[in-house]
Formats: C-alpha cells, sequence, structure tokens
C-alpha cells in the first residue's frame, strides 16, 4: 500500500476564510490526506471539516511556518498549499520566504492562491492519471 499524500495548509489571516471554504468544498480529496497546518488554521479546518486528520504546528509568526519549513527539508510534505496575502504586511516575511524558497528546492507541488489550489485538485495536478476518481498520488521518492 502506497503512503498518504502528506499536503501542508497555511493560510495568512486574511486568507483563512478561504482556506476553510476550500478544505470544505474538497474535504472528500483532501480526507485521504496526510495534512500538517500551522496552528490557526489548522484550528479552522478543523471546526469545518471534523473528518480530516490535521496535525496542527505552531502560529506562522511563532515559528510554524519555519516547522513546516522543516518538514519539507526532511522529506516529510508532499505538497504545500498556502494562501498568501500580498496586500498586507507580514512581520514573520523573511519566514514566508524561506518556505517557499524550500518549497521551490524540494520540487514539490505549491499552490499560493486558492485558483492554483483548484487547478491542482481539479486539473488532476495532484492526482495521478491512472488514479480512480479522487484518489491523491502517491508521493515521488526523493
Amino acid at each position: 500500500m502506497t503512503q498518504p499524500f502528506r499536503l501542508a495548509l497555511i493560510a495568512h489571516d486574511q486568507k483563512k476564510d478561504d482556506m476553510v471554504a476550500f478544505a470544505r468544498n474538497y474535504e472528500n480529496l483532501l480526507a485521504p490526506c496526510e495534512i500538517v497546518a500551522t496552528g490557526t488554521t489548522g484550528g479552522l479546518i478543523q471546526a469545518a471539516c471534523p473528518s480530516l486528520k490535521i496535525a496542527r504546528v505552531k502560529s506562522g509568526p511563532l515559528g510554524g511556518d519555519q516547522q513546516i519549513g522543516a518538514l519539507i527539508a526532511e522529506g516529510r510534505i508532499d505538497g504545500l498549499i498556502f494562501f498568501v496575502d500580498p496586500l498586507s504586511p507580514m512581520p514573520h516575511d523573511v519566514d514566508v520566504k524561506a518556505l517557499t524558497r524550500l518549497a521551490s528546492v524540494y520540487d514539490i507541488p505549491m499552490a499560493l492562491n486558492r485558483a492554483t489550489a483548484e487547478v491542482l485538485v481539479q486539473k488532476r495536478g495532484l492526482l495521478r492519471d491512472d488514479a480512480v476518481e479522487g484518489t491523491l498520488i502517491a508521493p515521488r521518492a526523493r
């Protein structure tokens, strides 16, 4: 049996409602995933989607972005959906840049807005071509 897809979910404050709505819309596709989320985002998603199993790390400004970055570097995250708010100043902007850099360095799928996240899911970007509809791909060997 293949390992579940390991997905990180993060959202800036002004994008948390969008992330919760996204998770609700795709709950059936996210259910088989091992999900890691930053603290507040993970709590909101868990409350809205009780069928999802979410491991929560610290809030982003308190080190959660760095914790997820470390998981990416360790090969323990297979994809990242991070709804960023480009119009709000972030005191931890350096952490956010480091996280997105790590996702690029380790070549994992990364969506930074809802439109891209939906393409990944709807257009089977995160789905195997030969998979049963709604089954996420197995992680790539690193």
